[in-house]
């Protein structure tokens, strides 16, 4: 039987291809795929659990959901992802709107669990999170000219703060061949910006059985159309001279580096259970930066892990005003159960914490625009994203813009530039976080 099945998506990028690869499992048995629940007969909603805010959203999705159930506007509900994998029994007592739950290592289980829902029996799919199964095809969500590439899953890094290895599971790498093949795919339709995703990048390849190197993928991926090639995220620590030698040398992976740090104190690197000291990631960076001089990194830090006093958030503060990292993500710490950080002892109190966070944004908020300061009058390749009618001009970001996290270039033009089209636009102002200019003819 066909049936409409409404998906949403939350959280990170790994789990929208997920999302994706269950969107084609279900359009190759025939069911109507949308991205509308009202009026569907399933909606698989896959979640993340990563941290409490990701959480609630979770939630206030499901109890939204329910609602269009509750107003016979939608037959059934199936919760996938990470939430599901942390909190099954939970879900099953608190949220019993849920008509059923797919485990992490059980995506691939969707067109049976909505078979079963549909037949009124109960769907619960709970496989081996270290053994999915990551090349299946994928129903592409995001704009034709953009796309992720996942080149592996799970992560064996074992961060203090972080719950991923045990929603995840361990680190495993595609094998080469299946990336290339979709790679390949994802170029013939038209894909301009390709951006490579995992846990962590820096690792692919090592644990295969005939080992590789992300340099060496990097190598085989340039070789096909792309105009672009974005990574996301690179590893500090496993950051080595061959990878900063093609980052470098290959015109089509942007000089946008998204490496979190986490921290900058020794001591609190160390408690993170992190494997870089300050002075080996000051190392890194100018390194980068020799190579690379226009290299833009991006970090993501955490502020009020336990043990984080004064001295060591001080510490961290005139890091980030030495190094000014033009882009960054700031975290409260957040005591996630089943972490060692949740158990540690010194808990910061969670105001301080968020006043550190708060610090943290504004000294980076100086750093940023500063940088963009900088870019008044330079002429930069920018890839358009289409016209703002609020903002009566086209937007668009440079390579130093990633997708949904970064700012936008809104640029006029005298005629009209088409979505996924680059340009070259003369920066003539800042607004907000963002750039302003006219397309360079």
């Amino acid at each position: 039987m066909s049936y409409t099945v409404a998906f949403q998506s939350l959280g990170c990028s790994k789990n929208l291809v997920n999302t994706e690869q269950m969107m084609a499992l279900c359009r190759a048995a025939g069911y109507h795929v949308t991205g509308e629940p009202r009026g569907a007969d399933v909606a698989v909603l896959n979640t993340c659990g990563f941290i409490e805010a990701a959480k609630s959203e979770a939630i206030d999705c499901i109890l939204e959901l329910a609602q269009l159930k509750k107003e016979g506007q939608l037959k059934k509900l199936l919760v996938t992802g990470c939430l599901s994998q942390r909190y099954p029994q939970d879900i099953r007592t608190e949220l019993p709107e849920v008509d059923g739950l797919l485990g992490t290592g059980s995506y691939t289980d969707v067109v049976s669990a909505i078979e079963e829902l549909m037949a009124g029996e109960e769907a619960q799919h709970f496989g081996d999170i270290h053994r999915t199964y990551e090349d299946g095809e994928r129903m592409v969500t995001t704009p034709p000219y953009t796309a992720y590439l996942k080149i592996a899953e799970g992560c064996s890094n074992g961060c203090a703060f972080c719950i991923i290895p045990k929603l995840r599971g361990r680190y495993r790498s595609r094998s080469m061949e299946h990336i290339l093949e979709e790679a390949q795919k994802l170029a013939d339709n038209g894909v301009q910006e390709l951006i490579v995703i995992a846990q962590d990048i820096t690792r692919y390849g090592q644990d295969l059985e005939q080992p590789t190197t992300l340099a060496a993928l990097l190598r085989e991926l340039c070789k096909l159309p792309f105009h672009w090639i974005r990574l996301h995220y690179l590893y500090p620590e496993a950051v080595t001279d061959e990878l900063i030698e093609v980052i470098a040398k290959e015109r089509k992976i942007v000089k946008y580096l998204d490496i979190p740090i986490q921290h900058a104190n020794d001591g609190i690197l160390k408690a993170m259970r992190r494997r870089s000291t300050k002075a080996e990631i000051e190392t890194l960076f100018a390194k980068l930066r020799a190579a690379m001089p226009k290299v833009v990194i991006r970090t993501s830090l955490i502020c009020g892990l336990p043990g984080e006093g004064e001295e060591e958030f001080e510490e961290l503060c005139e890091f980030l005003k030495e190094q000014k990292i033009q882009r960054a993500g700031v975290f409260q710490f957040s005591p996630e159960e089943g972490t060692l950080a949740a158990a540690m002892e010194h808990q910061v109190d969670p105001e301080v914490a968020a006043r550190r966070v708060e610090l943290v944004v504004d000294l980076q908020s100086r750093i940023m625009d500063e940088y963009n300061q900088e870019r008044l009058g330079t002429c930069m390749e920018v890839l358009c994203e289409g016209f703002d009618a609020n903002e009566g001009c086209f937007v668009g970001r440079t390579y130093a813009d990633s997708v949904d996290i970064d700012g936008r270039v809104l640029f006029t033009a005298a005629g009209d530039v088409k979505a996924g089209e680059f340009v070259w636009v003369r920066i003539t102002g800042t607004a907000d976080g963002d750039l302003t200019g006219e397309i360079e003819e």
